[in-house]
C-alpha cells in the first residue's frame, strides 16, 4: 500500500515543486550558462528500477563530462578540477539535482531510493547488489545519509540494498530530514561505515534469495 501511495506523492509533489521552483530553475540556469561553455542542462544515462536505462537531468556542474572515476567509490570528489566555481556550489547545495523533478515526475525516479549509477558499473556488481534495482532511484538515500563519498562502492551499494528491500514511510521521512542535515552540515558529519561482517552477512543473505 505504501508504495502505491509513494508513487502517487512522488509525482504530485514533483509537479507542484517544478511549479513553485521555477523562478530557482531560472536564476540557476543563468549561473550555469555564465559559468562557462557548454549546456546548461546536463543529460546522461544511468540504471533504473529493474535494470532500465533511463536519462538522468542535471544542472552542467562540469568543464568536461569525460572524467575518470575512482571506481571503488564511484562519486565524484568536491575538488576534482574539471568542476566549475558555479558547479562547486551546486554540487554543495545538492541544486545541480534539481532538473530530477522532472525525471520524478516521468516515473523514472522517486525523491528517495538509491542513487542511480551509470551502467558501466554494472559489470562489476555482485548478485547481491542487483537488488537494489528492485526500487525506484532517488534524489537522496540510504548511502547519501550515511557518508556517501566517503564510503566505497560496496558500503554504498550495503545501504542501497537495505534500502530497497525494507522501503518503509518512517525510512523516508528519516533519511528526508537528514537530507537536509548533509546538506547543511557536510557528509561527513553524519558518516557511518559499513564492517566487514555486516557486508558479508547482507551479500549472503541477498545472493540467496536471488
Amino acid at each position: 500500500m505504501y508504495l502505491k501511495i509513494k508513487w502517487a506523492l512522488d509525482r504530485f509533489l514533483a509537479f507542484v515543486g517544478i511549479v513553485a521552483l521555477s523562478p530557482l530553475f531560472l536564476i540557476v540556469a543563468i549561473m550555469v550558462a555564465s559559468d562557462g561553455m557548454g549546456n546548461v542542462i546536463f543529460a546522461q544515462p544511468r540504471v533504473g528500477k529493474d535494470r532500465k536505462i533511463f536519462k538522468i537531468y542535471k544542472f552542467r556542474t562540469m568543464i568536461s563530462t569525460r572524467v575518470e572515476f575512482d571506481t571503488n567509490k564511484a562519486v565524484i570528489s568536491d575538488n576534482n578540477r574539471n568542476l566549475t566555481k558555479v558547479g562547486k556550489f551546486l554540487r554543495k547545495t545538492k541544486l545541480d539535482e534539481l532538473p530530477q523533478l522532472y525525471n520524478i515526475l516521468k516515473g523514472d525516479m522517486s525523491f528517495i531510493g538509491p542513487r542511480p549509477l551509470l551502467y558501466n558499473y554494472l559489470e562489476g556488481y555482485e548478485t547481491w547488489e542487483i537488488r537494489k534495482f528492485d526500487c525506484l532511484p532517488g534524489l537522496s538515500g540510504l548511502a547519501q545519509i550515511k557518508g556517501n563519498g566517503h564510503l566505497s562502492s560496496k558500503e554504498r551499494s550495503y545501504y542501497d540494498v537495505l534500502y530497497a528491500q525494507n522501503v518503509n514511510f518512517i525510512t523516508d521521512v528519516e533519511i528526508f530530514f537528514k537530507t537536509i542535515g548533509v546538506v547543511l552540515f557536510g557528509e561527513e558529519h553524519f558518516l557511518k561505515k559499513v564492517n566487514s561482517e555486516e557486508l558479508e552477512a547482507l551479500a549472503r543473505k541477498y545472493t540467496k534469495l536471488y
